[in-house]
């Protein structure tokens, strides 16, 4: 195909993703409004990229074992089984002297797209946790200028795919563990290198939870944690199911090819449209 050929076919998927996105219903600025939950039983719809919240949890911004950070971006909202999963594994780590979690996005007050950082976390179902087991947290309160200013270091050597052992610990691999063991845990987004980390350490046994562990982009200085679709929820859309075996195959090879780290030459998709049933809860009092 001749070059002019291509570039026709990209201006012509530009220009139909523009004519999608002015004339879609919602947009990310209307959900960023939204202060409040809905006032109804928790459900979540759609799916993790293209959803919504109906009457979300909040998480306490301080528990036992945990803090929540950037509180300014008031995305500490998700399904009640988000927030008993987060309190749960605070507690753990508090019990076994891991330090305390800092826990990043999960998401807005009725879920949706957000204005910056994710295409995820609309259907209250996932979290970001730090890869930083910090002390100081576990003794005080953190102020509102460290929630904002602290950030994680990376565990991996972007530029050798190796782990930096300065940050990384058996502590945060223990906490993995304890996280991918819970059963409404159907995932967990790590940097391949941290996945190759965990093969490399596993122990007999591991298969079942290391298999929930999955190789993602980036995520070198947090875990992204992602719940199953909810009982009562039956409107929540489901991923595939993860294949067989932990995942330490040819294809956590490939995450280190270089077709994987190949940048994307693609033209950006537009994001899916909402439910109807999310159009119409974000316009709910």
């Amino acid at each position: 195909m001749r070059l002019a050929s291509i570039s026709s076919i990209l201006l012509s998927v530009a220009a139909l993703s523009v004519n999608i996105d002015a004339t879609a219903g919602s947009t990310a600025q209307d959900w960023a409004k939204i202060t409040t939950p809905t006032q109804e039983p928790s459900e979540s719809i759609g799916t993790y990229t293209s959803g919504c919240l109906s009457g979300a949890a909040t998480l306490p911004l301080d528990g036992q074992g945990y803090q929540v950070m950037r509180l300014s971006r008031h995305r500490y909202y998700g399904h009640p089984n988000l927030i008993g999963f987060i309190q749960h594994l605070g507690q753990f780590s508090a019990e076994h002297k891991l330090g305390s979690l800092l826990i990043g996005d999960l998401g807005q007050p009725r879920g949706g797209p957000t204005l910056s950082g994710h295409r995820s976390h609309q259907s209250g179902l996932d979290v970001d946790i730090w890869f930083l087991l910090s002390e100081p947290a576990s003794n005080r309160q953190l102020t509102a200028n460290e929630r904002e200013t602290w950030s994680a270091p990376s565990v991996v050597n972007m530029q050798n795919d190796t782990m930096d052992y300065r940050h990384w610990s058996p502590d945060l691999a223990k906490l993995l563990e304890a996280a991918a063991r819970q059963p409404e845990v159907d995932r967990i987004f790590v940097n391949p290198s941290i996945k190759q980390e965990l093969c490399t350490t596993k122990s007999a046994g591991a298969g079942e939870w290391l298999r929930k562990i999955r190789p993602w982009w980036k995520h070198d200085d947090h875990f992204h944690v992602r719940l199953k679709c909810p009982a009562h929820s039956p409107h929540c859309d489901s991923q595939e199911p993860l294949p067989a075996g932990d995942g330490c195959d040819a294809s956590l090879a490939w995450w280190f090819s270089a077709e994987a780290k190949a940048p994307s030459k693609s033209v950006p998709l537009p994001p899916p449209p909402l439910p109807a049933l999310c159009e119409q809860l974000l316009r709910r009092p």
